[in-house]
């Protein structure tokens, strides 16, 4: 049976690692983020207010676009960042630091919430949380140049947000995996781990915590 999986989480946390290694490890379509053909981004992190509302208007349609491609294709698909999380971590960040107008807000959510009316939400969310420290290690070791000013104290107040976002999301089934202590990239034992965890989650199996 085909599913949709969401990866969820930070910048800088490993969502397109992961979701690239789920694809080859157990040959799932791979929806990646549009982050490198964003024309508004490197612009946004110079000036946040001039550009939040251009920047979050083309991640939302660029995600509207995957997540209906998403609902149309044969197999099991894997997607790189959901479209809650432009609404409800990055634009609702914006507006709480004054750095989206009220106006382009409320413009922001209509259209949000208009979208999300007529979306089937994904089979599963598998949320990557990790520590402050950990984002920035690597954000550096990735070395995108328009991320490396972005501040400790901008990751957190993003933390906060998702972990509210996640505590009350009820639209799917989440797998919360602790980034700090499971490092997937360097050690195969951890990928096996959490690829194991999510095909019994997709299997509505009781998935024991990862501690």
């Amino acid at each position: 049976m085909r599913k949709f999986i969401a990866v969820a989480g930070n910048i800088g946390v490993g969502k397109s690692t992961l979701t690239a290694l789920l694809s080859e490890r157990l040959g799932w379509e791979v929806f990646y983020e549009a982050v490198d053909d964003n024309p508004y981004l490197a612009d946004f992190y110079r000036d946040m207010r001039q550009w939040s509302f251009h920047s979050q208007i083309f991640f939302l349609s660029r995600r509207l676009r995957h997540h209906r491609q998403i609902l149309d294709r044969p197999g099991t698909v894997v997607q790189d960042r959901s479209i809650y999380e432009d609404a409800e971590i990055f634009a609702e960040n914006l507006y709480r630091q004054g750095n989206m107008a009220e106006r382009d807000y409320r413009t922001y959510r209509e259209m949000y919430e208009g979208m999300t009316l007529f979306l089937p939400p994904p089979g599963l969310v598998v949320y990557l949380r990790a520590s402050v420290p950990t984002l920035l290690k690597r954000i550096r070791i990735r070395g995108r140049d328009f991320e490396q000013n972005v501040s400790s104290e901008y990751l957190e107040q993003l933390n906060q947000l998702y972990e509210e976002w996640i505590a009350n999301f009820a639209l799917a089934p989440v797998l919360t995996v602790p980034s700090d202590n499971l490092d997937f990239v360097k050690y195969n034992s951890h990928m096996e781990l959490i690829a194991a965890k999510i095909v019994e989650k997709l299997q509505g199996k009781e998935v024991v915590v990862f501690d």
